[in-house]
């Protein structure tokens, strides 16, 4: 992995990481709603009703074609997740994540205890804060939406 000074604010330094595994964008769909994805992709998604690309978009386990379910991103997501940023929460660190939907969803699943069930009527605005607090435990001490 390779991290780098990303910007200086007083004392405090964000570092950004540039591993893969810890962001990619929904391939073919990359947008919310489905009439950009039929002006941006035409004949890609055309054949796709709009209660399909739903399904895809919010679903657990059932990709849409050439892209990525939440079970994948999560496969990808939480392992890196689990080995280099909890290890820096632990140690008392203030991380900072900024991440696409699928990539955060993922990450409240697991912070949150959320069922399969539960996590498919998750909705996290675009730029919401989420602040999780730890005490040394890896499970989440407080969690304040800052939205």
């Amino acid at each position: 992995m390779s991290e780098k000074l990303f910007i200086d604010v007083g004392s405090t330094y964000f570092k950004v990481s540039t591993s893969k595994n810890i962001e990619q964008h929904f391939r073919d769909f990359n947008k919310d709603i489905l009439d950009d994805l039929l002006h941006k992709c035409g004949e890609t998604i055309e054949p796709f009703e709009k209660e399909q690309v739903h399904i895809w978009r919010r679903s657990y386990d059932i990709p849409p074609p050439g892209g990525e379910s939440l079970k994948n991103t999560a496969e990808r997501v939480l392992p890196y997740f689990n080995e280099v940023i909890m290890p820096r929460l632990m140690s008392g660190e203030n991380v900072l994540i900024a991440a696409h939907g699928n990539s955060l969803r993922s990450l409240v699943m697991q912070l949150d205890n959320l069922s399969k069930e539960e996590v498919l009527s998750l909705e996290i605005p675009t730029g919401a804060p989420i602040l999780y607090s730890f005490n040394g435990e890896p499970s989440p001490s407080s969690k304040e939406n800052l939205f």
